[in-house]
C-alpha cells in the first residue's frame, strides 16, 4: 500500500497483479508512454497528457502536470507507514545528533566512517529486519562523530547507531 498526497488531498493506492486500487475504488485507465516523461491517458472517456516535470525518489517526491496544470505529490510506500505506525515518521526531520534503530535487525553494512561528510538522502547503513534489507538513510547533512555499530552486530530499536557532530 502507498499513501500519495497531491497538494491537499491524501490516496490510498493498493496495486496487485491485476488491479490498481485508489481509496479502494478500482482503477480503470488506459496509460501509454509517449516520452521519457511523458504520457497520454484515457480515464472515464477523457484525454489526459500527463508529464513528470521533477522526480525525487529519495525524498519520494514528485511533479507532475497534468493537462497544463502542475501538482506536488509526496508518496509513502509500506516501509514509511510502519515508521509512522511505530511513531517513528517525524523523527527523521529533526535536528541530526544520533541515528537510532527504527527496528530490531542485524546491520548487513555499515557504508560510512567517523569524519565522513553526509549529506541529506545519503545511504548510511544496510539493516536486516523481517528479512528485508532496509538502507538507512540520512535525514539531514551533518559529519559523523562516531560510528556505534559494526557489520554483523545484532541492534535492538532506539539502540544508537551513529553519532553526528
Amino acid at each position: 500500500m502507498f499513501k500519495i498526497s497531491v497538494n491537499q488531498s491524501v490516496f490510498e493506492i493498493e496495486k496487485d497483479k491485476e488491479s490498481l486500487r485508489i481509496n479502494g475504488e478500482p482503477l480503470v485507465w488506459d496509460i501509454e508512454k509517449m516520452g521519457e516523461d511523458e504520457f497520454h491517458i484515457l480515464y472515464q472517456d477523457r484525454s489526459y497528457s500527463a508529464e513528470i516535470v521533477k522526480a525525487d525518489y529519495a525524498e519520494k517526491s514528485f511533479t507532475v502536470k497534468i493537462n497544463g496544470n502542475t501538482y506536488q505529490l509526496a508518496a509513502q510506500d509500506r516501509f514509511d507507514l510502519l515508521l509512522e505506525k511505530l511513531g517513528m515518521g517525524k523523527a527523521v526531520s529533526q535536528k541530526l545528533n544520533d541515528l537510532k534503530a527504527p527496528m530490531p535487525g542485524l546491520i548487513m553494512e555499515v557504508l560510512v566512517k567517523e569524519g565522513d561528510v553526509v549529506k541529506k538522502g545519503d545511504s548510511l547503513l544496510i539493516l536486516e529486519a523481517m528479512k528485508m534489507e532496509n538502507i538507512i538513510k540520512s535525514a539531514g547533512e551533518g559529519t559523523i562523530k562516531a560510528v556505534k555499530i559494526q557489520k554483523g552486530e545484532r541492534v535492538e530499536k532506539n539502540h544508537v547507531l551513529i553519532n553526528f557532530a
